[in-house]
C-alpha cells in the first residue's frame, strides 16, 4: 500500500458529511471505516454487499467529490465488504429487517423515536384509511425491493426528519400501496398524538371539488395542511388535473415548511407524467424516489410461502414453486393464482396437487408468459410486417419507412411491457428517453386521424404475444 494515509481527510470528510447529510441519514448509511490508501485511492471497509452496492450508487460520486475538495486532487473510493464481529454493531440494514418482524423488542429505538413516541405505548383504534395487513411485517423484502423497505422503514420511524417527500414508483402489484400504508400504520401504532391522512389522488381530486361546491375550501385546506403525515397513492391520476394540482403544491408547501412526512406512490417516474406542472414535479422530486422492480424466483416462493402460512393454508412446497417460475410478472398475479388454487381445492374438497395445479392454473401460467415480452420479440415482430431487418429499427437512420415502424414499435413497447422510457430508449439503440415520449405522442396522434392504424397495431400485439410465448 505504500507509506500513503489518507486517515485525516477521511476523517474530515465524515465531519462534513455528518453535517451536511442530517445525523438520521449519517447514521442509517455510513457504517463504514477507514481501511488503507494508496496515493490514489482509499480503502472504505463497509459491512456487507447491500451496503456496498447502497453506498456506491447514492453517495460515491458525493464522497469523491467531498475529497476532491479536501485534497485538491481526485482520489477514487473502493469499497471492501468485511463482515463485523458478532460483539460489534449490526448493520443498519440487518437491524432494520428485525424491527420490521418485531419492532415491539427493540426498546431503545422506541424510547429515540420522535415527538409522540413513550415507553408504554397507548392502544390506538384502527386507522380508517389503512388496510391493518398491510404492514412491514406482512411485506417479503427481496433485491427488487430492499432498499425502497428499508428507506420507508427509517421514515417510519423518524416521520419528516429525513427522505421528505418519498415517492414510490413502479408497475402495478409491486407492493407500492403496500409499502406506503405500512408507513402510515407503523406511525398511527406508535406515535399517539400524530395525525395521519391517507388517500388516493382521485378521492384528493374528488373532495377538493366539493369543498368548492360546497364553499368549505378552508376546512378542506385546514384537513391537509395540518396534518403530520400524508400518504397519496396514485399521483398519476392528477395527469390534466391543474385545479387540483395547484392546490397539491400549496399543501406540498406548508407541509414541507413544517418538517411533516410526505409519501406519494406513482405507475412511473414524475419525469414522465404528461402535463403535470413543472414546479408540482420538481416537488415530487425533491426528495426520495425509488422504484420497485418485480420480484425475483426466490422472492416469489417466499411471498407465496408467506401468503400460505398467514391463511394456514396446506400447499405443496412443489406447487408454489411451479407458480413462482410461471408468474413473473407481479404480486398481485401471484396472489390471485394461489387463491384461484385454493379456492378450487376447497370446493371440490381435495388436497391441492402439483397435477391440479397444472391443471387449474395453465389459462393463468399462458397469459403470464404472453405477459413477459421482451423489446427483443417486439422488435423482430414488427421489422418483420414491414419487412424490415432487426437492425433497421435499432439503428440510426430516419427514413419515413423505417422511422413509423420504429415509433409504432415505442408505442407498443411503452404499452404492453413495464418498462420505463428511459430503459426503452436504451433498447433501441441507446437513444434518449424523450426520443420514445415523443415517438409515443406522435403515434396517439396518429390514431385519432387513421382508424386503420388501430387494427395494425393490435394485430401486431396478438402476433407479439403469439410470438413471445413459443419463444
Amino acid at each position: 500500500m505504500g507509506n500513503w494515509n489518507y486517515g485525516v481527510f477521511w476523517d474530515e470528510l465524515m465531519n462534513q458529511a455528518k453535517n451536511e447529510l442530517g445525523e438520521h441519514e449519517f447514521a442509517m448509511w455510513f457504517n463504514i471505516q477507514y481501511d488503507s490508501s494508496t496515493e490514489t485511492s482509499i480503502s472504505i471497509r463497509v459491512p456487507s454487499s447491500f451496503y456496498k452496492d447502497q453506498i456506491v450508487r447514492q453517495y460515491q460520486k458525493y464522497l469523491e467529490d467531498k475529497l476532491f475538495d479536501l485534497m485538491g486532487k481526485r482520489i477514487s473510493i473502493d469499497f471492501i465488504v468485511v463482515k463485523p464481529n458478532p460483539d460489534e454493531a449490526r448493520p443498519a440494514q440487518e437491524l432494520a429487517r428485525e424491527d420490521a418482524r418485531e419492532a415491539s423488542e427493540d426498546k431503545p429505538k422506541i424510547a429515540l423515536l420522535p415527538r409522540g413516541k413513550s415507553d408504554s405505548p397507548i392502544k390506538r383504534d384502527k386507522h380508517p384509511q389503512l388496510r391493518v395487513d398491510y404492514t412491514f411485517e406482512n411485506f417479503v423484502i427481496g433485491d427488487n425491493n430492499g432498499f425502497a423497505s428499508n428507506a420507508a422503514l427509517a421514515i417510519s420511524k423518524n416521520p419528516g426528519t429525513s427522505y421528505n417527500p418519498f415517492l414510490i414508483y413502479g408497475g402495478v402489484g409491486l407492493g407500492k400501496t403496500h409499502l406506503m400504508q405500512s408507513i402510515g400504520n407503523r406511525v398511527w401504532i406508535e406515535s399517539p398524538k400524530m395525525k395521519v391522512i391517507c388517500i388516493t389522488a382521485e378521492e384528493f381530486t374528488n373532495e377538493f371539488i366539493q369543498s368548492i361546491h360546497d364553499k368549505t375550501t378552508q376546512g378542506f385546506k385546514n384537513k391537509y395542511r395540518y396534518v403530520d403525515v400524508l400518504l397519496i397513492d396514485d399521483i398519476h391520476f392528477l395527469q390534466n388535473k391543474l385545479g387540483s394540482q395547484e392546490e397539491l403544491f400549496h399543501t406540498f408547501n406548508a407541509l414541507y415548511d413544517a418538517n411533516k412526512q410526505m409519501v406519494f406512490t406513482c405507475d412511473r417516474p414524475v419525469s414522465e407524467l404528461k402535463n403535470l406542472s413543472d414546479r408540482l414535479r420538481s416537488r415530487f422530486e425533491r426528495g426520495l424516489n425509488v422504484d420497485l422492480q418485480p420480484p425475483n424466483f426466490e422472492t416469489r416462493c417466499a411471498i407465496l410461502k408467506k401468503k400460505v402460512e398467514a391463511g394456514r393454508i396446506q400447499v405443496p412446497a412443489e406447487v408454489l414453486e411451479i407458480i413462482a417460475k410461471n408468474i413473473s410478472t407481479n404480486v398481485r398475479d401471484l396472489e390471485a393464482a394461489l387463491t384461484k388454487l385454493v379456492a378450487y381445492a376447497e370446493l371440490v374438497h381435495k388436497n391441492i396437487t402439483l397435477e391440479i395445479a397444472q391443471n387449474q392454473l395453465k389459462d393463468v401460467f399462458s397469459q403470464s408468459k404472453h405477459g413477459n415480452v421482451t423489446i427483443d420479440n417486439i422488435l423482430r415482430v414488427v421489422a418483420d410486417y414491414y419487412k424490415l431487418s432487426y437492425n433497421d429499427l435499432k439503428g440510426k437512420k430516419r427514413t419515413k419507412n423505417i422511422a413509423m415502424p420504429r415509433q409504432i414499435a415505442m408505442y407498443i413497447a411503452r404499452d404492453i411491457t413495464e418498462y420505463s422510457t428511459t430503459e426503452l430508449g436504451f433498447e433501441f439503440g441507446g437513444r434518449d428517453h424523450t426520443t420514445v415520449m415523443h415517438a409515443c405522442q406522435k403515434i396517439e396522434e396518429r390514431l385519432k386521424l387513421d382508424p386503420n392504424l388501430e387494427s395494425t397495431i393490435q394485430a401486431l400485439v396478438r402476433s407479439i404475444k403469439d410470438y413471445s410465448s413459443k419463444a
